[in-house]
């Protein structure tokens, strides 16, 4: 069986993930890590403040925010866990970061920028299609609670496009002025990328790809937590056995 620890336990992701294991028998709750919900129940197992709640754990899954993870995904690896990230906020920058700190480890670290298994073929998807068309903008739309922007999906499929066109020797697309500062989107690897926080948005991104007298929408709409499940538990059974240090995104998993 093995042991799952969970990092910023009391939060969307991390009570949907709890959720998810319980019923399962192969994996166990090996601690809830949760700081300023120290004590509070979940599903019958108790949130700690206390980082160290996760230690023994085979595998954590990290959902605290941005600012922080960084900081925990070390202490995991000092734990001698292997860790699944799930936060956003894992750019090409701190990817070769992690990357470096993960060299030499015995066990593995898993990046997922989504755990929807569709939006993993939404991403591989783009990524083919991106140098055969002249230009190429990301639109992602999340729930108004969601902390950071752009979104952890939208900049691993920025980050994978861009390189497509590179490789291929496509050049950024002309985008005109901006008269608000903003309008235009942030640009990401040389792809836009615009971010909406609205309610009534669980997660939902449109990737768009013009070409002369033509474009191609590629689009995936999360309208449920649930439709994460499926690439939590893969990300668990999978972690251990991967190849490299460092893995990013499901795709590997999936064949893709």
């Amino acid at each position: 069986m093995t042991s799952v620890g969970i990092s910023g336990a009391a939060g969307r992701m991390g009570r949907l993930s709890l959720e998810t294991l319980l019923p399962l028998e192969e994996f166990s709750v090996g601690g809830l890590y949760a700081p300023g919900h120290d004590g509070e129940a979940l599903s019958g197992h108790r949130c700690s403040s206390n980082p160290d709640a996760l230690r023994g754990c085979d595998v954590i899954l990290e959902f605290t925010n941005p600012d922080v993870a960084p900081t925990n995904v070390t202490r995991w690896r000092s734990f001698d866990a292997d860790v699944v990230i799930g936060t956003s906020g894992y750019d090409s920058e701190r990817l070769a970061v992690l990357e470096d700190e993960w060299a030499d480890a015995t066990r593995r670290c898993l990046v997922v920028p989504n755990f929807s298994v569709g939006a993993v073929f939404m991403m591989r998807l783009s990524e083919l299609a991106a140098p055969h068309f002249a230009s190429a903008e990301i639109i992602e739309m999340h729930h108004q609670r969601k902390a950071d922007a752009p979104s952890g999906t939208s900049l691993n499929t920025a980050a994978r496009m861009g390189a497509a066109r590179m490789a291929s020797g496509r050049p950024p697309h002309g985008r005109g002025r901006e008269i608000a500062p903003g309008a235009l989107g942030a640009v990401v690897e040389g792809v836009a990328i615009h971010s909406v926080r609205a309610y009534g948005f669980v997660a939902h991104q449109e990737v768009i790809l013009g070409g002369t007298g033509e474009y191609l929408t590629i689009r995936h709409d999360t309208t449920d937590l649930a439709a994460f499940t499926p690439g939590i538990v893969l990300a668990l059974r999978s972690v251990a056995a991967l190849e490299s240090p460092l893995t990013v995104g499901l795709e590997t998993i999936l064949g893709l």
